[in-house]
């Protein structure tokens, strides 16, 4: 079979070098680019992210990438958002008091995390939904978080009944957040899959699987 075509969005956001081998080694063929002919065609998307909220929302927009993205999941083509690539999902983020728009596919709130210790940062094990197809065979396994903001609460309105709604996988540090979502082509992790070892690479060729 043919290697399925990975663009890992390169918009200014830092480490990113692992997320390109860890796909490679699930099987893809990667490239990392900001080129919109690129992202439209690929296969799959993957928007990583570290850092501010703010910052991340700020890059994206002054490279264009918000269009592409938001191209990509109107046509119905997977993107993948890792760690703040999976938080600017959501409606808004709220860091040191300064509130950020975010993309707004999903309701919620970017917040601080309630734990004593912060950052979230080390293993640990995610709830995934019942036939969840990113987590297929890893459903007990541990995955890596680096983080201290999740979205802590989740309200999705099904407005029509023939909306299907998302599969949301939850974890605990402190409080429960929500560690990931499946929706439709739009997929993101909370955690770093590239580098969660084996449960990470198993995800990743899951995510590939459903390309």
């Amino acid at each position: 079979m043919a290697k399925k075509k990975v663009v890992v969005l390169d918009y200014g956001s830092g480490n990113v070098r692992s997320a390109v081998r860890a796909l490679e080694a699930a099987g893809a063929e990667v490239e990392l680019t900001a080129d919109a002919t690129a992202i439209l065609d690929a296969d799959g998307l993957v928007v990583p992210g570290v850092g501010a909220y703010a910052s991340v929302m700020e890059q994206l927009t002054n490279t264009g990438a918000l269009r592409w993205i938001g191209r990509r999941i109107a046509g119905g083509k997977p993107v993948l958002g890792i760690c703040v690539g999976h938080q600017v999902f959501f409606e808004q983020g709220v860091e040191h008091g300064v509130e950020t728009e975010g993309i707004g596919e999903w309701p919620g709130v970017v917040e601080r995390l309630q734990a004593e210790v912060i950052p979230h940062m080390g293993w640990n094990t995610v709830r995934p939904p019942e036939n969840s197809k990113l987590f297929a065979g890893i459903e007990n396994e541990r995955f890596y978080f680096v983080h201290s903001y999740a979205v802590q609460k989740w309200e999705f309105d099904v407005t029509q009944p023939a909306m299907t709604p998302p599969q949301v996988t939850w974890s605990t540090h402190g409080t429960d957040f929500v560690a990931a979502v499946e929706n439709g082509p739009l997929s993101a992790v909370q955690f770093h899959p590239e580098k969660s070892g084996d449960a990470g690479a198993k995800l990743l060729r899951n995510w590939l699987e459903t390309l």
